[in-house]
């Protein structure tokens, strides 16, 4: 039987949440619950117990992924037994009400009582593709907006990186050397950031872009309502107009059909050739090729990638050679914070379905996010 690979990453902040202590916590850090509020995370579609197949739950597959968190997750629901794959038996999971981190053909096929769903991630393109997801109406849920903050401290930090130019000045520091002829630093105060994708790490971005003094912008599926501090919020198909006025454009994006390389030669062509460009998002998203050829003929000012495609990016791309340019290997949302919030928000989901109330995090299966 062959598993849907659970990210890493998010495993070990599930990990690292489990270790963290109270007095390790700053004491004006709210109790989880209120944080998870505080986030946006509030119940949404209908009860659970509507389902035809919910029940109260008896037992729960679990990725291998989680077992450091197992004894945190019994307790939060004591009622049920957790089964680690790839220990579970046949029956075991013909009997599962729901899994934590598995989303594979192999078991949804046989796992004949299954309602429910938590992906341990945000992205859930993998698992929406799944044709029993679909067919049962089963309830999928994720873990959007607990990595908002953390993740939109990383694209400041890139932002400053690239407008204070520190891949140079740190390249100067390791030859030991004084550099007198330096490249003209930018000011984030004033300049135009457009943000693509105004959901929750959007948002979040949004908001420390604003308090630095820049003019934000925005797309969004779902309509032009945003907060106040972004100054126009835009359609999909507006954001070829956006962009051209954009210092900064920040992709923070899910991938869907719809955004599968928006980014492309034709993007970049549009772009200020002194514009930045930083992905968070999704690396798909972006055609890498065309990327690499804006950076390399100078077509834009530089970028910085916390995601790429393919992932890991292979050693021989020639992405790692263009100048100007960023990389960090997918790490924006590792942080203790981050780690914090999505252990609580599984810990959290799992009261709710066995109450059979409404579930926080609940994705739009024909939207895929």
């Amino acid at each position: 039987m062959s598993l849907t690979r659970f990210p890493r990453r998010a495993a070990r902040l599930l990990v690292l949440a489990g270790l963290l202590t109270a007095a390790a916590a700053r004491a004006d850090t709210p109790p989880a619950a209120g944080s998870l509020e505080a986030l946006g995370l509030k119940p949404s579609g209908p009860p659970v117990r509507e389902h035809p197949g919910w029940r109260s739950p008896r037992l729960i597959l679990v990725s291998p992924y989680l077992h450091e968190q197992l004894p945190q997750l019994a307790a939060a629901l004591p009622a049920a037994r957790f089964v680690e794959l790839p220990q579970a038996t046949p029956r075991d999971i013909a009997a599962a009400d729901a899994t934590l981190g598995v989303c594979s053909s192999a078991v949804l096929s046989e796992a004949k009582h299954l309602v429910w769903i938590q992906w341990l991630g945000a992205g859930v393109e993998t698992c929406v593709h799944e044709g029993a997801v679909h067919e049962r109406h089963l309830v999928l849920t994720n873990m959007q907006r607990t990595a908002a903050p953390s993740m939109a401290e990383h694209v400041l930090a890139l932002m400053f990186a690239l407008s204070r130019h520190f891949e140079f000045f740190m390249h100067e520091q390791a030859q030991a050397h004084w550099a007198e002829d330096t490249p003209p630093l930018i000011d984030l105060e004033g300049k135009t950031v457009l943000v693509v994708g105004l959901g929750g790490i959007g948002t979040e971005v949004a908001r420390r872009a604003h308090a630095l003094g820049m003019n934000v912008t925005a797309t969004r599926a779902s309509g032009h309502e945003g907060p106040d501090f972004v100054s126009y919020v835009g359609l999909p198909e507006e954001m070829p107009r956006l962009a051209r006025e954009a210092d900064y454009v920040i992709n923070c994006a899910p991938l869907t059909p719809q955004t599968t390389g928006i980014f492309n030669a034709g993007f970049f062509a549009s772009l200020k050739p002194t514009a930045y460009f930083v992905n968070v998002g999704r690396g798909r998203s972006v055609v890498t090729a065309d990327l690499t050829a804006a950076l390399e003929s100078g077509r834009i000012a530089g970028a910085g990638l916390d995601v790429v495609d393919p992932e890991p990016l292979p050693a021989d791309s020639p992405l790692w050679h263009a100048p100007h340019l960023i990389v960090t290997p997918h790490v924006s949302a590792d942080t203790a914070v981050t780690a914090e919030e999505r252990l609580a928000l599984l810990k959290d989901n799992l009261r709710r379905y066995a109450a059979g109330d409404a579930l926080l995090a609940v994705v739009d299966t024909t939207r895929g996010y």
